[in-house]
């Protein structure tokens, strides 16, 4: 296996992308007066899981920026945490257990946070592939607002993801390559992405030791 390491440029185009994010979920969040100040929940117990390669190399860029001891707690209490969603998974029960980077209520890797973390709460929309459309209501402080002002969910303002998730996934070929529909589907949460170390990919066959090119 051969780790995949993002590079500086698509690093920064991953960094515009998220911007773009940010800046949608704001506008979206201001229109319908909701923020995350006071809430008496969090949302980073909730059991999220990520599907890019892109995203796993960025988490990693960030991690690599700790020092080592740091490196290890964070790593020990992912451990920990696959263990609580195992738990209860086995039970039939979605996981809910506190992301572990999180420390006195801030992310260990806020710059390095990945999408789902930066566009969950607010009322969202996603056309697939297929054509069909996905709804994503928001938090359930954001769904509390929209019932309180909207006769329909479906007026209230929404982030349309689409066209974001469509850069993504043109960072995403870019970043892997041609063959990326002959890799495994990455469906990881956070705590199994730096468990599992960084992305890689299965080594060339041509480029294994003891193997040399057919010219």
């Amino acid at each position: 296996m051969t780790e995949v390491v993002l590079s500086d440029e698509l690093s920064e185009e991953l960094r515009k992308i998220y911007e773009n994010m940010e800046s949608d979920y704001n506008e979206v969040a201001q229109s319908l007066t909701f923020s995350c100040d006071g809430c008496s929940d969090n949302c980073c117990d909730s059991y999220f899981l990520h599907h890019t390669y892109t995203e796993w190399a960025y988490l990693w860029r960030g991690f690599r920026k700790l020092d080592d001891s740091r490196q290890q707690e964070l790593i020990q209490r992912s451990k920990q945490y696959i263990v609580a969603c195992e738990e209860a998974e086995s039970k039939g029960e979605r996981p809910q257990v506190m992301c572990p980077l999180l420390d006195d209520g801030r992310c260990s890797l806020y710059t390095h946070r990945l999408m789902v973390c930066r566009t969950h709460g607010v009322p969202a929309a996603m056309r697939r592939p297929d054509g069909k459309v996905l709804h994503f209501p928001g938090c359930f402080r954001c769904q509390a607002i929209v019932k309180k002002n909207f006769p329909d969910d479906s007026q209230a303002p929404q982030v349309e993801r689409t066209p974001l998730l469509q850069r993504l996934v043109g960072v995403e070929r870019e970043f892997i390559g041609e063959k990326l529909h002959l890799y495994p589907r990455v469906k990881l949460t956070i705590a199994q992405m730096l468990v599992n170390g960084p992305p890689s990919i299965p080594t060339a066959h041509c480029s294994r030791p003891g193997k040399q090119n057919n010219v």
